[in-house]
């Protein structure tokens, strides 16, 4: 198990009264946001304390921490509710009885899903990088890190803003939240505002932002905390709780306008403010900005293997490619923050930018 250094135990403590949202010894704020997507994903496996201590400690602004929900109604870390891919579930015997296909907006899913389990099952099995042959580097951690609760990610983020005297902000995002409501009664959005209200971060000025692919999820928290939230915005389709709606029409002048009457931002996957052909800006960030909302784009990646065949390198997948230049463009569009995988990186590049 991942353990929080014993430093960092009695930092929390004397951090507590803090809060996340603290705005003392601040890092200096010059350019765009820093989101650790997934923690330190490029460097540790996703989702883990370890991960989200090394993306701390690399200079991020925020850690990103994917919420799923087990049976005993407890929010944790994963990136989805289907576990196959980022624990060993798969080569534990003592589960093999618990494996199923589920329908998954729209995809029959194989595999074990966390609302099948209670946090003490969930406790017993051990993360391991999704991608490994893409950061076989990552994959040497494998077994090593336990799943974590999202009060546990809090107390993490409180400790390391003790020890940095930095604020570090969290950026949780609820996954298939209409889903499972739908298929396990289970509410989300319910479970979500227990824990923003029970760690004082329900307020406009906590250093929080939620995320949501949906919008009915985010217009029940616009009524319920003054967390500041986000609609994300995938490639194509539309949100699953609106089956009418197309993302090409929410990112409309006119379609942002209806987003900023209960968002305060929107996360756009990043071909939408980006052409990576041409590297020009699309009109999407300055028509946000017109609406009111923030910009925080996804993802910046600096393999091969998730870089247009254009800014490719030499060597396979798991090499660095061109990413600087796709990076740099990405940051002259503008927006407000962004998603990375590879922290010190933009962090490394942003040093640059800077005056």
């Amino acid at each position: 198990m991942f353990e929080l250094k014993a430093t960092l135990l009695l930092a929390a403590l004397a951090g507590l009264a803090s809060g996340v949202g603290m705005e003392t010894s601040a890092k200096a704020q010059d350019g765009p946001l820093v989101i650790a997507h997934r923690g330190a994903s490029g460097d540790r496996p996703e989702h883990t304390l370890a991960a989200y201590e090394l993306a701390i400690d690399q200079g991020a602004d925020y850690v990103e921490p994917d919420l799923v929900v087990t049976k005993d109604l407890q929010l944790v870390a994963r990136h989805e509710n289907e576990l196959s891919g980022t624990t060993d579930v798969a080569s534990r015997p003592e589960f093999e009885d618990r494996r199923r296909t589920k329908n998954v907006e729209g995809q029959q899913v194989a595999g074990w899903f966390s609302e099948d389990f209670t946090l003490a099952e969930l406790r017993t099995l051990r993360a391991r990088e999704r991608l490994g042959n893409i950061r076989p580097a990552s994959a040497t951690f494998n077994g090593l890190y336990q799943i974590p609760t999202f009060a546990e990610i809090v107390q993490l983020v409180r400790a390391k803003e003790a020890e940095t005297g930095r604020s570090i902000g969290l950026y949780p995002e609820l996954k298939h939240p209409t889903l499972m409501l739908e298929q396990q009664g289970i509410d989300m959005v319910d479970l979500l505002v227990r824990e923003l209200r029970a760690h004082g971060l329900d307020g406009a000025d906590a250093r929080v932002f939620v995320q949501i692919f949906e919008v009915g999820p985010l217009q029940r928290l616009n009524s319920r905390v003054d967390t500041p939230l986000i609609l994300l915005i995938s490639s194509e389709g539309g949100p699953y709780d609106e089956p009418e709606m197309r993302w090409a029409d929410i990112i409309t002048p006119s379609g942002l306008a209806e987003v900023a009457a209960y968002a305060d931002g929107i996360g756009p996957w990043l071909g939408h403010v980006l052409d990576p052909a041409t590297m020009q800006p699309t009109s999407l960030v300055a028509d946000a900005h017109a609406a009111g909302l923030k910009v925080h784009p996804w993802t910046l990646r600096k393999e091969n293997g998730f870089l247009p065949a254009g800014l490719q390198g030499e060597g396979g997948v798991s090499d660095d490619g061109k990413y600087e230049m796709l990076w740099r463009a990405a940051i002259a569009t503008g927006a407000d923050g962004f998603f990375v995988d590879n922290v010190k990186e933009l962090e490394a590049l942003l040093e640059q930018t800077r005056p």
